[in-house]
């Protein structure tokens, strides 16, 4: 992927953002099952709490060499309001299992990998970051925020799920809404450390454009294209290549509790075929900001 594909890329990107954010009007923070960020903090002293399952059919490591079916159980993420215009988000999981169907034992760090019979399994990275909103929504004004975040070496490169580097992300965020559809939209780049060289990263741009359709008071319709892009003028070093999902799915929401469910499709040859998730969100007050 050049340089000049990235850039293209990105200016289709933010047209369409801006078309989008141009002909909405003001709603409430997204979550699961999208991953685009919503630049809505969830609001001081509160605590946001998620949880789900994941499958993902035909998930490639070019890294270790292995592929096959991916299950996460559970994913979890925590987010915390720490004022009104900030909130801090720990995502993880406790616990992901590969079902390997083939194994290339030329990729880079193939050796490594310690895989007796035909599964691994290991713990997921986990990302910690800082979500600010900087201007609010208004009726000629989307919402806008910014978003760091650090993906940890949690997972290891043994089990072959793992790369064993640490990853640095940051986004700009909009959305906004009208009548019951809201559009939020992301754009921003990462840092990524080539794991198989210590003194070398690829800079890659990231994306994220998704809607939200309330069909009744309770249940909504979602979905997202999010993903990242290369912006290396070569062959991107393993483990960074582009990567991509479109996703469809839904929401219902009871009480102080949000079921949803989704599936997502690759957009690249190294991303699953097919994959779907489901899970329930959980969102209380818990302590007051002074």
């Amino acid at each position: 992927m050049t340089r000049m594909l990235a850039m293209r890329i990105l200016h289709t990107l933010l047209l369409t953002f801006s078309f989008c954010l141009l002909t909405f009007l003001p709603a409430a923070a997204q979550q699961r099952p999208l991953a685009t960020e919503d630049p809505e903090p969830i609001g001081a002293g509160r605590v946001l709490l998620e949880g789900g399952i994941d499958y993902a059919h035909d998930q490639h490591y070019p890294v270790s060499g292995l592929e096959g079916n991916l299950w996460r159980i559970p994913t979890l993420g925590v987010s915390i309001g720490l004022s009104s215009i900030a909130e801090l988000q720990i995502d993880g999981g406790l616990y992901e299992r590969l079902d390997v169907t083939k194994r290339n034992l030329n990729a880079p760090l193939s050796s490594l990998v310690t895989l007796a019979g035909t599964t691994t399994n290991d713990r997921e990275d986990i990302v910690v970051a800082t979500k600010i909103r900087l201007l609010s929504e208004t009726m000629g004004r989307p919402a806008i925020g910014v978003r760091f975040a650090t993906k940890l070496p949690n997972a290891s490169n043994e089990s072959g799920l793992g790369l064993d580097t640490t990853d640095f992300f940051m986004s700009f965020l909009g959305a906004k809404t009208v009548q019951s559809v809201r559009v939020v939209g992301n754009v921003g780049f990462g840092i990524l450390a080539d794991p198989t060289v210590g003194n070398r990263q690829n800079d890659v741009l990231t994306y994220g454009l998704s809607f939200a359709r309330a069909m009744t008071q309770r249940a909504e319709l979602v979905g997202e294209l999010n993903g990242r892009v290369s912006t290396r003028s070569g062959d991107p070093f393993p483990g960074t290549e582009s990567r991509g999902l479109l996703k469809f799915g839904g929401r219902y929401t009871r009480g102080t509790a949000r079921l949803d469910a989704g599936l997502f499709f690759g957009l690249t040859s190294r991303d699953p075929t097919i994959g779907f998730t489901a899970g329930v969100t959980y969102v209380f007050n818990a302590f007051t900001v002074p």
